[in-house]
């Protein structure tokens, strides 16, 4: 429950509505996240609203570390940090502090997988910047980062815990139930191209 309560914390909602009086699920892609906000409020607090939605799903994980429940490393361990980290992300995406109307948990995810394993995210996340960089497709390259995910952690930083390794093929699968509307948007030539606010009109 703390896990999914962290989650529903609507970073974007809060920091848009306090400091810019904009509902950022109001403007642009009406997305809660990260991106929508740089493009809706600027560069700045988006940069917050990441920083901050990475920080729930790494803390979420690691809140396992203050019980006594589970001898860290072991797979019963890493299992319940996996639980934890979903739940963080399900309250992402369905906040119940904003009316059930969040995000698509990218940077959430992002949070969840460096917390369980470091190495293989900051691959991931350079994965993402050279997609982002190429196609300036925020959406594309989150969901080519999110399949390369799995696949770095089986060929390039090989994981023997086979929850971890099905838990990183679900979230690629939940990357693309989460990102439907960029899909169909993509095909039909309408996606937006990554671009930054310089200052709220």
């Amino acid at each position: 429950m703390l896990a999914y309560l962290l989650g529903s914390i609507p970073t974007s909602v809060w920091i848009g509505k306090t400091f810019y009086g904009i509902d950022v699920r109001e403007h642009g892609s009406g997305n809660a996240g990260a991106t929508n906000t740089i493009r809706t409020i600027g560069l700045v607090p988006g940069l917050i609203v990441f920083a901050i939605d990475l920080l729930k799903g790494f803390v979420a994980v690691k809140l396992l570390y203050f019980t006594d429940l589970y001898i860290p490393q072991t797979g019963a361990f890493i299992a319940f940090q996996l639980i934890l980290g979903l739940a963080a992300l399900l309250g992402h995406i369905f906040p119940i502090f904003a009316q059930f109307r969040g995000g698509k948990g990218v940077a959430v995810i992002a949070g969840v997988v460096l917390a369980l394993h470091p190495w293989a995210t900051l691959l991931v996340l350079g994965i993402w910047a050279i997609c982002l960089i190429i196609t300036k497709y925020v959406s594309l390259s989150s969901m080519i980062a999110g399949f390369c995910f799995p696949l770095v952690i089986i060929f390039v930083f090989p994981e023997t815990n086979s929850s971890l390794i099905v838990f990183a093929f679900c979230l690629a699968v939940l990357l693309i139930f989460t990102h439907q509307k960029n899909i169909e948007r993509l095909i039909r030539g309408q996606e937006n191209k990554f671009k930054i606010k310089k200052k709220v009109s």
